[in-house]
């Protein structure tokens, strides 16, 4: 054991020795013990920097980073080994048949999701690092009914997306004090895999999510330098692409890419976590109210300007800029439903790539094929580095612009409520993915419909029959809603449903929406292999 580490639970015993090891422990502690302070001082500034957003000041470039956006001949890392293309990025959680799947399908990376897309329950943080260790030494193979799963001659790039600054990791403590659950799943995943990774020529690569600050940039740096230091590493091996998904972050992507420059592989459009964050983020503003979900498109102003003004920036600085999510999946057994969802998939593709993009995020295997052949056919070359976009010019307006044509409708509602519901419920019993209506549905798009519900209640807004959206409407319509979910989310259960639908009703009522509700929702989540947990099931 390491001194002042102390883990609450347990998973399986062979997964647990095999990646809780007594140096990877060190190793966490080490990490804890040097940044845990900066991590909280960063959150601290993010409730400052909200308080002010409600007070009226508004958002904007920061004016004491001016020269850094101005100075045209910095330049950020070359991409690492295999990361030069990207046009297709297929992401997922990390059970084991996912990874064999998603490294086998064709795309060129592999992003294995340890935030959005899973409900990080102790056994799936844990099985999920042996899942990406085994895949990477190509050890993976299993079966499973009948079944032969086993990794091809030559799977797709491997990258890694830890949790956010805002998220713990309440199992672990050391010093009495729960660790960071980014630092817990990077370190872990680093520790055991990085020298591995050179060796087989690529790299220890990672996605960066929810970051709402440069300064929020810089510590990730520093916590890349001291571990490639810690474990003998040299200096900017690793590469991580930062997903712009917060409005903050918008207005700091050069100095974002600035503070990571040598560790940068560039940003990613993290289109749904983003409108998630411009309602949150702007909740004090009545004229900030949005539509209905599917009314708040890629070619809305705000969202077009967000997008034209990240291409320009990577190219600026000689990193990918990576298009988002189409969260349409295929539909089985009806071909022209299925078409008419594959037509959107094509014209978010064809959107993207045409205006710089230099590769694009899919959910599906199936998917691979219809965005492969878009950006084959548009983007000659690995990338599009060379697309300058000097004709963009975005101002903070531009940035904040929500003014376009939409309605919010019952429809909107019930979806909202249906997808707020049946996510949350899956997420407590261990499923941070669902398909749902085919769509594909993950944290980031059940925020949306949390904080939607919220802000039409709190604004008193109308649907498009005149009809005021109450908290007692919205109660009805969950109520009503509550009893179809376990026909449209397989294997959730009544109990969890309850605790789920009390807190819709609950959020629909406060004076701010919670900033996240997997932190909310973490004392609910499923005990792993049922060892009962001391910090879980406390009351909302």
């Amino acid at each position: 054991m390491v001194s002042g580490v102390v883990i609450h639970t347990k998973v399986a015993q062979k997964a647990q020795t095999e990646i809780l090891t007594d140096g990877a422990l060190a190793f966490l502690a080490a990490l804890h013990r040097t940044f845990e302070s900066t991590r909280q001082n960063l959150l601290v500034a993010r409730d400052v920097a909200q308080r002010k957003y409600d007070s009226g000041a508004p958002l904007d470039f920061a004016p004491e980073t001016a020269h850094i956006r101005a100075e045209p001949s910095w330049h950020c890392a070359a991409p690492g080994p295999g990361l030069e293309d990207r046009r297709v990025e297929i992401t997922g959680p990390t059970d084991r048949k996912m990874v064999i799947n998603a490294l086998n399908s064709g795309a060129k990376t592999f992003m294995a999701d340890l935030e959005d897309s899973s409900a990080p329950t102790f056994t799936n943080m844990i099985v999920g690092q042996v899942n990406l260790r085994d895949a990477i030494k190509r050890e993976i193979d299993f079966e499973s009914g009948g079944k032969q799963y086993k990794l091809t001659e030559n799977p797709c790039v491997l990258l890694v997306r830890p949790r956010g600054w805002h998220l713990d990791e309440p199992r672990l403590t050391v010093d009495n004090t729960p660790i960071s659950g980014s630092l817990f799943d990077f370190a872990l995943y680093f520790y055991h895999n990085a020298h591995e990774l050179v060796k087989r020529g690529s790299g220890p690569y990672f996605y960066l999510p929810k970051m709402e600050h440069y300064l929020e940039a810089r510590l990730w740096n520093d916590v890349f330098l001291f571990s490639q230091s810690y474990i003998g590493m040299a200096h900017n091996t690793i590469r991580a692409t930062v997903l712009i998904e917060t409005l903050p972050a918008a207005f700091q992507m050069e100095e974002i890419l600035f503070e990571l420059r040598n560790h940068s592989s560039g940003l990613n459009c993290g289109r749904w976590d983003y409108i998630f964050s411009a309602i949150k983020k702007r909740r004090a503003d009545r004229g900030a109210v949005l539509p209905d979900r599917k009314d708040v498109t890629m070619t809305v102003p705000f969202m077009d300007a967000y997008v034209r003004l990240l291409i320009q920036t990577c190219h600026r600085r000689k990193v990918a800029a990576i298009g988002g999510m189409s969260a349409q999946i295929p539909v089985k057994n009806d071909p022209k439903a299925n078409e008419i969802a594959m037509e959107k998939v094509r014209a978010d593709k064809y959107r993207e790539v045409t205006n710089g993009h230099d590769g694009t995020w899919i959910a599906h295997p199936l998917i691979n094929e219809i965005a492969r052949k878009i950006f084959d056919e548009n983007m000659l070359g690995p990338n599009q580095y060379h697309v300058r976009r000097e004709d963009v010019r975005v101002a903070a307006a531009d940035l904040l612009s929500t003014s376009f044509p939409g309605k919010i409708t019952e429809e909107g509602v019930r979806a909202n409520v249906a997808v707020c519901l049946g996510y949350t419920t899956a997420w407590i019993g261990g499923n941070g993915c669902i398909p749902m209506n085919y769509l594909m549905e993950d944290a980031a798009t059940a925020e949306i419909a949390r904080v939607q519900l919220w802000q039409w209640v709190h604004y008193a807004s109308r649907m498009d029959t005149g009809e005021p959206i109450t908290t007692d409407y919205v109660d009805r319509v969950i109520t009503e809603q509550a009893p179809t979910i376990k026909k449209l989310v397989s294997g959730i259960k009544e109990s969890d449903l309850r605790i789920t639908t009390s807190y819709l009703k609950s959020q629909i009522r406060q004076q701010w929406p919670s900033e996240f509700l997997t932190s909310d929702l973490m004392p609910y989540l499923s005990m792993a292999d049922g060892v009962e947990e001391k910090w879980q099931r406390s009351a909302l």
